[in-house]
């Protein structure tokens, strides 16, 4: 029948985020070889199955019995996952799969959207998993829970921290928490890092404690060393951010190299490859040299990396913080008014916590100039973001 295809095979490969392509690059076979596949043509070769398990996050098992499972599709996921949330006993993994897809869906839109706008449902995505994996027996779908646990707790803890503007740490590191120990339940080291080096940013933005960020990113570095130069030259970079806040401009101007090796290695096959930005380094690098006092150097950097993203999105809100900042360390006072008017066009649309606490952090330290006409203009739309 021609509805008869492998939609599990289908629906894991949507569920961790490739596309045909990306999978078959993985793999090194053709695009059309995985259509065939999903559409149970043609069944992959015993030599490519390996690299298949592995792109696929599963034991060779699993995947056998995803290949063996041929049918007509099943019913819509949302249904199954309502029909679940109802019957837990019965959770299988369709139900959990369309769970996973809809927490990457939202966490897709956390660098563009107002955190404030996903919490809930994020929220209510995370009791989901954890309800039903309370109610899952051992085996795959147990351990599928366990990951989109993880997931979502990490997601949880970005979200509520920037809709707290970055003021509720306890919250968020409970979240990241239990991030971490749902990843090492599974042995996932890429996304244990991952929730290892978003708890070091409330150290390092929200708490100022970063001798606490610097051992957390260098966990997170040692952690994925060997399984992802996405995150572990990320914490690098925040690693390098650490050592600049504590004054050690050699330790800081060691890591940035280390992680520029790690952002040399990066190919397709690298399971973080959607969180990578081009941006990255160049952001990182301008915030170490503010950091150490170094505008001359921090503002080239910080402008590259401004042009890097091409979108309004969070971070750049973050950039142009810093970019002002900057400016005000050369006196530049025409130059920093006008990267903070544009740092609060991007935070009246994405309310970035960041981008906020940066444009105050940066008219504090206006105070002196605060009768010119320039400042008063920041000062008053600063307010303005504050009204209710």
């Amino acid at each position: 029948m021609a509805d008869r295809r492998r939609h599990r095979l289908a629906q894991r490969r949507k569920t961790i985020g490739l596309s045909q392509e990306r999978l078959a690059e993985a793999v090194g076979v053709d695009r059309s070889t995985v259509v065939r596949w999903e559409r149970a043509e043609t069944d992959p070769q015993p030599w490519h199955r390996p690299r298949l398990a592995a792109a696929l996050k599963l034991p060779i098992e699993e995947l056998a019995e995803l290949l063996a499972d041929v049918g007509q599709a099943p019913s819509p996921p949302d249904e199954r996952l309502g029909y679940v949330l109802r019957n837990p006993g019965r959770v299988d993994l369709i139900a959990v799969a369309y769970l996973r897809e809809r927490v990457q869906r939202l966490d897709e839109r956390y660098d563009h959207t107002p955190s404030t706008l996903l919490l809930a449902e994020a929220g209510q995505l995370h009791g989901q998993a954890v309800f039903l994996r309370q109610h899952a027996g051992n085996g795959p779908v147990q351990r599928e829970l366990v990951a989109a646990v993880a997931e979502s707790a990490t997601l949880m803890g970005q979200l509520v921290w920037d809709a707290s503007q970055r003021r509720d740490h306890g919250t968020s590191a409970g979240y990241f928490d239990q991030a971490i120990s749902a990843a090492q339940e599974t042995r996932d080291p890429v996304t244990e890092a991952n929730a290892l080096l978003r708890k070091s940013y409330l150290a390092l933005y929200g708490t100022k404690q970063p001798n606490v960020g610097l051992v957390l990113t260098t966990r997170a570095a040692a952690v994925s060393q060997s399984d992802s130069h996405v995150i572990a030259g990320l914490a690098q970079l925040h690693r390098a951010e650490a050592h600049a806040m504590l004054g050690q401009a050699g330790d800081c101007s060691d890591a940035l190299g280390t992680a520029e090796t790690h952002f040399a290695a990066i190919d397709a096959r690298d399971p973080a490859t959607d969180i990578f930005c081009p941006s990255h380094y160049a952001r990182l690098a301008g915030s170490c040299w503010l950091s150490l006092n170094k505008p001359e150097q921090a503002v080239p950097a910080l402008e590259n990396a401004r042009q890097l993203i091409a979108a309004r999105r969070k971070s750049t809100a973050v950039i142009l913080g810093n970019l002002a900042l900057a400016s005000i360390l050369q006196r530049d006072v025409d130059a920093a008014t006008s990267y903070l008017h544009q740092a609060i066009d991007v935070i009246e649309r994405t309310r970035a916590g960041g981008g906020l606490n940066l444009a105050f952090a940066a008219a504090r330290q206006l105070r002196p100039w605060r009768n010119e006409s320039s400042v008063q203009d920041v000062n008053d739309r600063l307010l303005t973001l504050m009204s209710p």
